[in-house]
């Protein structure tokens, strides 16, 4: 299991990729659900991720990942300050989304904690394990040379 992991790491971090896009354009193109502010930052930061990983994932070219995982990783922290400014009112205060769609709105409270940005989040973390994850059979690639 562990070695199916790290052998395909590239190609599941593109799937994961997909599916939140895919998630991302069916609440905003079917659903009718209007981005806020912090999702357009989101979605700067994992929209790039499926090109850059389906080309790395085509060309079976693992060399790309380590280059990618800051994107993840930013991506990610806004999707987690998204989340808590959603659940933790305070924090909506500090800095509002005084244009457009609140950012602390919730379109979707799935279970009482499943949000937009909490699918995003657990797209982003998926993506920076399975990232880091090629990253370190890629450097241990390269002590065994």
């Amino acid at each position: 299991m562990a070695y199916t992991v790290k052998q395909y790491s590239l190609y599941l971090a593109w799937a994961v990729s997909l599916a939140a896009v895919a998630g991302s354009l069916y609440f905003s193109e079917v659903m009718l659900f209007e981005p806020c502010k912090l999702c357009w930052f989101q979605r700067i930061f994992m929209y790039p991720l499926v090109i850059l990983l389906g080309m790395a994932c085509y060309r079976d070219d693992r060399r790309l990942a380590p280059y990618l995982l800051p994107m993840s990783i930013i991506g990610g922290c806004i999707a987690l300050y998204h989340y808590l400014e959603q659940k933790i009112p305070a924090l909506a205060e500090l800095l509002p989304c005084t244009i457009g769609v609140p950012c602390n709105g919730q379109y979707i409270n799935w279970f009482g904690f499943i949000t937009i940005p909490f699918l995003a989040l657990v797209a982003f973390v998926f993506i920076t394990c399975l990232l880091w994850i090629n990253s370190q059979e890629l450097e241990a690639g390269a002590d065994d040379e």
